[in-house]
């Protein structure tokens, strides 16, 4: 590496040593998510990773892609880029949960406009506790240098997961019936989701100060350190109970809010009745509605709404479940039930 540095390729806008420091200065963070399955140090081709299948009778590889959206320009506004990572991971980790397979490994990828390598070093971080929060590996990624594609401090940030379930416990919505409970397990806020709107609400483009002010409606936090919380990772309290509970369908709240992500995890012929007043709701929300003006259908079909992810189980273990949830971390509660009919998601 020492001698592979290109004078006409830096002048045109890529520095290739500024890519080799970035890769020494994030090995500190990627060595924190090495598990039994990493055969390899960072820097080769490709990611290798060592699959054990012992005790499943049929291994079934899953994977899920996805990246931060618009929420990448509130980490560049802030000049904070050290949990933008987490959500690239939670985007991918916690789709994957949703049919039980247990992330393995994550690999990420970044653009951006010039190469600061502390910068990039500081997004891995991100990316490294995300990892480390859903068990997964962090075994390879990518740093590409766009000069003219991009502005210099802009970057965008995307990855994808890989998990395994044994096939006979993927989860099948099939066996799902008339009264079985909906649990909800609370986000940590907007998440990675509805970013253009919430620009556009408060107008962060064009009156970037907005972002700073404390808010008494947020309990005196800022807007700005409010929408930059991290993505909730469910992985684990999820495998937890999958282990225990007979879990018949999971859906991860994201884009589309609940009107086009729960009836992902129901048959057809089946719906969510949603108890409205039992969702609760976080104050984020309430005020993206009220300053945006925005109808309530819509922010039920743009965001979660304080809810992360829902799980639906039958009626006798919800007891059990949400003592499972609470003893791992989340603060689950009920929030509906399954009745016939094909809307896919019924409030009342």
């Amino acid at each position: 590496m020492k001698n592979s540095r290109s004078e006409s390729y830096a002048a045109a806008g890529v520095d290739i040593t500024a890519g080799y420091k970035s890769v020494e200065l994030m090995k500190k963070h990627i060595a924190r998510t090495k598990n039994e399955g990493c055969l390899d140090d960072v820097g080769g081709f490709g990611g290798c990773f060592g699959l054990n299948v012992q005790g499943m009778e049929e291994p079934v590889l899953v994977s899920g892609t996805d990246g931060c959206g618009t929420k990448v320009k509130m980490a560049i506004l802030m000049d904070k880029h050290d949990t933008i990572g987490i959500d690239a991971v939670a985007m991918c980790v916690n789709d994957i949960i949703c049919c039980g397979a247990k992330p393995l490994f994550f690999l990420d990828y970044i653009a951006c406009g010039k190469n600061y390598p502390e910068k990039i070093a500081e997004i891995v971080g991100g990316v490294a506790e995300g990892c480390v929060q859903s068990g997964a590996a962090l075994i390879g990624g990518e740093t590409a240098e766009h000069p003219g594609l991009m502005p210099v401090e802009d970057y965008d940030l995307a990855g994808f997961a890989v998990g395994v379930v044994d096939k006979k416990k993927i989860l099948d919505n099939t066996k799902m019936t008339e009264g079985d409970v909906v649990i909800a397990l609370p986000s940590t806020g907007v998440h990675s989701n509805g970013f253009s709107l919430v620009r556009k609400v408060f107008d962060i483009d064009n009156n970037p100060k907005n972002l700073y002010e404390p808010c008494e409606a947020l309990g005196g936090k800022s807007i700005a350190e409010t929408l930059l919380t991290p993505t909730r990772i469910y992985v684990k309290p999820v495998l937890a109970l999958l282990n225990e509970v007979n879990v018949k369908g999971i859906s991860h709240i994201t884009g589309g809010g609940f009107y086009e992500n729960i009836p992902r995890s129901i048959p057809k012929g089946l719906s969510a009745k949603i108890q409205k007043s039992a969702v609760k709701v976080l104050p984020i929300f309430d005020l993206i509605a009220k300053v945006g003006n925005v109808p309530e259908r819509d922010m039920y079909n743009t965001y979660n709404m304080g809810v992360g992810m829902s799980i639906v189980v039958p009626k006798d273990e919800v007891e059990k479940a949400i003592e499972i949830l609470k003893a791992n971390g989340e603060d689950a509660y009920v929030i509906g039930e399954i009745i016939k009919g094909d809307e896919g998601v019924v409030f009342c």
